[in-house]
C-alpha cells in the first residue's frame, strides 16, 4: 500500500465520519427536533435543557473535523498535482458557508437559547433577546439544510460524474467564467439572506427540500449549460 493512498483515504474517511455525523443532526434538528417542538408542550423545557446541549456539542465539532478534513484533504490533493475540478470547488464553498453559520450563527445564538430557558426553569424571566436569538439561528440553520443538497451532490460529482464541472478548472473545456460567477452569486445571495434575511419559502420542511432540490438543479445546469 502506498503512503499517499493511505493518506487520501484517511482524510477521506475522517471526512465522511465527521460529515455524516454533521449533517445527520442538521436534518434531526429541521426535520424532527423542529417540527415535535412544535407539539411538545411543557416537555420542550425539558428537551431544550437536556437534549439541545448534547445534540448541538456533535453537531458544531461534526462541522469543524469535516471542514477541517475536507481542507486537509483538498491541500494533500493538490500536492498530488490532480487539480481541483469546479465540482468539488463548488461544494467546498457551500460546505465552508454552511460550517461558518454554525460556529458564528446557529452555536451562539442557541447559547442565548439555552441560557434564557434554564433562567425560566429557575423561576426567571426569559432572556429579551432569546427569541431573535432563536429566529437567527432557526433562519441559519434552514439555510444550511438548504445548502446541504446541492453540497452533497457536487462533492460526490468531483469524483463520480462526468460534464464540464469534473473538468480541473485550470484546463481548457472546465466551467466558464460567467457559470462560475454566476453560481458563486447565487451561493453569495443566499448567504446574506441566511444572515440577514426571513425563511420565507424554506420555513416549512417541504419547501426547505423543495428549494434545495431546485437549487441543485439550477446549479448544475448554470456549470453545464453556460
Amino acid at each position: 500500500m502506498e503512503l499517499a493512498n493511505l493518506i487520501d483515504f484517511l482524510f477521506r474517511w475522517i471526512h465522511f465520519f465527521a460529515g455524516v455525523t454533521w449533517i445527520g443532526l442538521l436534518y434531526y434538528f429541521n426535520f424532527v427536533q423542529t417540527e415535535y417542538f412544535k407539539e411538545a408542550g411543557d416537555a420542550k423545557a425539558n428537551a431544550i435543557d437536556k437534549l439541545v446541549p448534547r445534540a448541538l456539542w456533535w453537531f458544531r465539532w461534526g462541522a469543524m473535523f469535516t471542514f477541517l478534513s475536507g481542507l486537509a484533504l483538498a491541500g494533500f490533493i493538490e500536492m498530488q498535482g490532480i487539480g481541483l475540478n469546479y465540482y468539488i470547488l463548488l461544494g467546498m464553498t457551500l460546505g465552508t458557508l454552511m460550517f461558518l453559520n454554525v460556529w458564528l450563527i446557529i452555536w451562539p445564538n442557541q447559547q442565548i437559547v439555552i441560557a434564557s430557558n434554564r433562567q425560566v426553569l429557575d423561576g426567571g424571566e426569559p432572556l429579551a433577546e432569546a427569541a431573535a436569538a432563536q429566529g437567527k439561528a432557526g433562519l441559519a440553520s434552514r439555510s444550511n439544510t438548504l445548502f446541504s443538497l446541492p453540497m452533497l451532490f457536487f462533492m460526490g460529482a468531483s469524483a463520480h460524474l462526468g460534464g464540464t464541472g469534473r473538468v480541473p478548472i485550470t484546463l481548457e473545456g472546465s466551467a466558464s467564467m460567467i457559470a462560475i460567477i454566476l453560481t458563486l452569486l447565487i451561493v453569495a445571495l443566499l448567504e446574506f439572506n441566511a444572515i440577514k434575511g426571513k425563511t420565507g419559502p424554506i420555513t416549512s420542511v417541504s419547501g426547505v427540500i423543495h428549494y434545495s432540490v431546485w437549487l441543485t438543479a439550477a446549479l448544475v445546469l448554470i456549470v453545464e449549460f453556460l
